[in-house]
């Protein structure tokens, strides 16, 4: 089996040493893309609704919006369209055929409960950071059974300035009592990455629609496959921390 270039695994999951440098003590995460496989449904109904509208919205606008706040979100759409571009009415549109997507299905993204009780194990705090509104979160958490989970959570509209700019992730550590730089960040996209690196907390990216550029890899401590991966990492971290001291 491929090894790590320490040699060491965990669940079958190749563990590097230079991942993380410390155990942080506090973990926020994004969630569209990231605690719940949204994104893919969302673009679905961007382009149902582009389609309803009479215009055309291609791939790369719309990886261009995920991971942005609202107002950024405004932005790159009217640079894209054109000043007189109703954006209220598209994304009316968008969460009109989200919404009927979205009905009777469960979209957790995998390893999301596992990593969760691990650090319930550990009394690590954790947040929220998204650009989605308070809503849309009850309503995911809801969902899936996970009220309760997180120690605060920062929304679309809870910061002057939102994602990419760091203003969501630092918040969420001033709520959670720890500095931005003890916390780990885990984000799918790259405007969050973004984000979270500019707070400097210690990020791991798990791509979800967008995959990264050596830029984005630079910002991150690690770019993980799943869920399942960052677990194992805070774990031999964690082994790591508490094992016996090597021989001088």
């Amino acid at each position: 089996r491929t090894r790590a270039t320490d040699g060491r695994r965990l669940d079958g999951i190749a563990v590097t040493a230079m991942s993380l440098s410390r155990m942080p003590d506090a973990v926020v995460f994004d969630m569209d893309g990231l605690l719940f496989d949204t994104e893919a449904m969302v673009r679905e109904a961007a382009r149902t609704a582009a389609l309803r509208l009479r215009f055309d919205m291609p791939d790369t606008v719309f990886l261009s919006l995920i991971g942005l706040s609202s107002d950024e979100g405004r932005k790159q759409l009217m640079d894209h369209y054109g000043a007189s571009f109703d954006c209220d009415a598209f994304w009316r549109a968008v969460d009109e055929d989200f919404h009927r997507l979205l009905h009777g299905r469960r979209f957790l993204k995998t390893g999301v409960v596992e990593l969760l009780d691990w650090l319930d194990e550990r009394n690590l705090p954790r947040a929220i950071a998204t650009s989605s509104g308070h809503t849309h979160v009850q309503r995911n958490l809801a969902i899936h059974d996970l009220s309760g989970r997180f120690h605060a959570v920062v929304a679309d509209g809870d910061c002057e300035l939102g994602k990419p700019n760091p203003h969501p992730f630092l918040e969420a550590a001033e709520q959670l009592g720890v500095a931005a730089a003890a916390c780990l960040a885990l984000e799918d996209s790259p405007n969050g990455v973004r984000a979270a690196s500019a707070a400097g907390m210690m990020t791991i990216m798990v791509p979800d629609l967008i995959q990264p550029t050596e830029d984005i890899r630079g910002r991150c401590v690690h770019v993980a496959r799943d869920l399942h991966e960052v677990r194992a990492l805070l774990v031999q971290l964690a082994a790591d921390a508490t094992g016996p001291r090597k021989q001088e």
